[in-house]
């Protein structure tokens, strides 16, 4: 059975304009928008219109129920003719995207992107934003090769998301699977991510995240932060991180903050738990030193204070002696490891390594808990 893309819309803009000069109505174009004609011809006529105009560009398409499928949208290659991002769906209530697969083209723009080393760097378009919507559904979606993050959402309000694919290879720089920042019920169910960077990342201001059923890797894990690194960021509260598989990941489960934190803020209530770790690096880390670069100043301890984490029922094989890192800047509070089975591939013994973290241990624990 081949897979539709349908977009269930109460008003959609699919790219943010600056100013609007060029306004592209898919109805002008032949779209019905009635749930029953297929409007693959009429919207792929006015993506091409709205593509084949210089400048800043507004594609409308009205609210209603169209079918699109099957069929791929591909990015330009040409960095020049993007902003911060390439589809953007905002301020909608009631949105719902299913099928479909997004190519972003991304090889091209890797070399261009020099994030992992430079703060300062230009950041590269992520393929596909929600931002400021309430009640939306996504699934069956794939996603190949972004420039930057695969899928970002920004203020968004109660979001399912399942049945996802996710791919970029594994030295792709900054591909995120799913970036989620400021947002509030966040649902992500039984979905495939391997690509460069994080999995799913839970960035700052977010609350209310449950993620379960999520086949990770390759990659670098399952992320909350990095946090603590610029002025006003919102706490991250009560996220479920549960039921996933991670693979020849570098990461499994890990809360990143940065040192030298201009203002404070919480990461709390959050349990990670029934994860197996199939020969991952580090499957699990709390590092409040985060810096990806070779030059890191250490003047203050990071900002975020972390408390009431739980790592549960955590069983699989690490390929580096160091298993478990717990390294905290101010004292992290209420950290509990629950039958956590993890070994070493190969031959030898894994271990643990804490830093200003007493956490309680129950059950099963290898390795050993520290000192």
């Amino acid at each position: 059975m081949e897979a539709r893309l349908a977009l269930v819309v109460v008003a959609l803009l699919a790219s943010a304009p600056a100013g609007g000069a060029n306004v592209f109505n898919a109805k002008n174009y032949g779209a019905k928008g009635n749930g029953v004609v297929d409007d693959t011809k009429p919207l792929m006529a006015t993506w091409k219109a709205a593509c084949g105009t210089a400048g800043a560009v507004t594609m409308v398409v009205p609210a209603g129920i169209y079918h699109i499928g099957p069929g791929t949208l591909k990015a330009a290659t040409d960095l020049k003719r993007f902003g911060n991002d390439w589809i953007e769906f905002g301020w909608v209530n009631g949105l719902t995207v299913t099928g479909g697969t997004i190519d972003g083209q991304g090889a091209a723009s890797w070399p261009f992107n020099k994030c992992p080393v430079r703060k300062d760097c230009k950041v590269l378009p992520t393929s596909v934003l929600f931002v400021n919507n309430q009640n939306t559904v996504v699934k069956d979606l794939t996603s190949v090769n972004p420039k930057f993050f695969h899928i970002a959402l920004l203020s968004t309000k109660n979001i399912k998301m399942s049945g996802l694919k996710i791919s970029a290879p594994s030295n792709s720089p900054n591909t995120d699977g799913i970036h989620i920042e400021r947002s509030a019920g966040v649902y992500i169910m039984d979905t495939h991510i391997a690509t460069g960077d994080d999995c799913i990342s839970v960035g700052q201001g977010n609350d209310n995240v449950d993620v379960a059923r999520v086949q990770c890797g390759p990659g670098h894990g399952m992320s909350v932060g990095s946090l603590g690194r610029y002025a006003g960021e919102g706490d991250v509260t009560r996220v479920h991180i549960r039921d996933m598989t991670f693979t020849g990941t570098m990461n499994g489960v890990r809360i990143k903050t940065w040192e030298n934190s201009p203002t404070k803020s919480n990461a709390a209530h959050m349990i990670f738990e029934n994860l197996i770790m199939n020969d991952v690096q580090n499957p699990i880390i709390i590092d409040q030193k985060y810096c990806p670069y070779y030059n890191c100043e250490h003047k203050y301890v990071s900002g975020v204070t972390i408390k009431d984490i739980q790592f549960k029922n955590i069983k699989g094989t690490a390929t580096t002696p160091v298993a478990v890192l717990l390294r905290c800047g101010v004292p992290c509070q209420g950290l509990v490891l629950q039958d956590v089975n993890l070994k070493l591939k190969g031959q030898g013994t894994v271990s643990a390594k804490c830093e200003n973290a007493k956490a309680k241990y129950v059950g099963v624990q290898l390795p050993k808990p520290c000192p």
